[in-house]
C-alpha cells in the first residue's frame, strides 16, 4: 500500500511540528538514524534548544500557509528535493457541551487539520515515488468521545483527508501514511484530568512510529493494546456504542 522505508540514512525529512512531545523524539531518533533533517515549529529557539547538529531549522506555523511555501521553497533549494514529510504539529483543549468555546475550538481545528491540508498544498508537487507524506491523527478520531468537541474532529478530518490522498497518490508509489497514536505523555496530555490507559513517553511512540514505516502499510497505529480495543468499539452501532462510552468514562 505504501513504500517501505528500511533504511533512513540519507533520506531527506521534513517534520512539521518537531520541538516537542512526539516530533522532537522523533528527530532525535532520526538524525540516530542518519536522515537529513529539516525541523520546523513556532519557535526556532525550542528547535535550536534540540542540539540536533546538521538539522535545517524552518521556523514557521504550520497554519500560515505563506510560511509553510516559504520554507517548502527553502529547503527544495537546499536539498533538491523531499523524500518525505510528516505533520506532527497538534493541539489540544478539553471541552464539551457546557463549556465549547467556538473561538478557542476554532484553533484546535486550525492546527490539527487545515495545517496538515496547507502543508499538503504545499508540497504535493515535490512527492516522488518511493516517498511521500505522512499526517499525525490519533485514535481518539475514530469515534466521538466525551471532552473532544474541539480535538476530535480536527482529526478526524485529518483522518478523512489523508484516506483520500492516498487513493490519489498510491498509484503513482508516492506514500500517504496516517498516524495515530493512543496517549502519549506530552504537554498536550498533560491537560487531562483521568487515567490514561497504555500511557507512552515520546520516545516509545518514535520508535514504534518509524517500526510501522517498515510494513509499507496505511495506517501506523499504537499502542496496538490499546488502538485495537478503540477500533473495535468503532465497529459497534450507535446504541451499543454511546451506552458503552459512557458507562467506560463515567460520563
Amino acid at each position: 500500500m505504501n513504500p517501505r522505508i528500511l533504511d533512513w540514512r540519507g533520506k531527506r525529512v521534513w517534520l512539521v511540528g518537531a520541538s516537542s512531545g512526539i516530533g522532537a523524539a522523533l528527530a532525535r531518533e532520526l538524525a540516530r538514524r542518519g536522515a537529513r533533517l529539516a525541523l520546523s515549529a513556532r519557535s526556532g529557539a525550542r528547535l535550536e534548544g534540540l542540539g540536533i547538529a546538521g538539522a535545517m531549522l524552518l521556523p514557521c506555523d504550520a497554519t500560515d500557509s505563506g510560511d509553510l511555501a516559504a520554507n517548502r521553497l527553502t529547503l527544495v533549494t537546499a536539498w533538491g528535493g523531499i523524500d518525505l514529510v510528516m505533520y506532527l504539529a497538534g493541539d489540544y483543549a478539553p471541552m464539551g457541551a457546557d463549556d465549547f468555546d467556538l473561538a478557542v475550538a476554532e484553533q484546535v481545528v486550525a492546527v490539527n487539520f487545515n495545517g496538515g491540508m496547507r502543508l499538503a498544498a504545499a508540497v504535493l508537487k515535490d512527492l516522488q515515488p518511493g516517498g511521500g507524506i505522512a499526517f499525525v491523527a490519533s485514535v481518539a478520531a475514530y469515534r466521538g468521545l466525551p471532552r473532544a468537541l474541539a480535538y476530535g474532529p480536527g482529526k478526524a478530518a485529518l483522518i478523512h483527508f489523508a484516506e483520500v490522498l492516498h487513493l490519489d497518490l498510491a498509484p503513482k508509489g508516492i506514500g500517504v501514511w496516517l498516524v495515530n497514536p493512543g496517549f502519549v505523555a506530552t504537554q498536550l496530555t498533560d491537560k487531562n484530568d483521568f487515567k490514561m490507559p497504555a500511557l507512552q513517553t515520546p520516545e516509545q511512540a518514535a520508535l514504534a512510529l518509524l517500526d510501522g514505516f517498515r510494513s509499507g502499510g496505511f495506517e501506523i497505529h499504537f499502542p496496538k493494546r490499546f488502538t485495537r480495543v478503540m477500533k473495535l468499539l468503532a465497529l459497534l452501532p450507535y446504541r451499543c456504542y454511546f451506552p458503552l462510552v459512557r458507562r467506560l468514562t463515567g460520563g
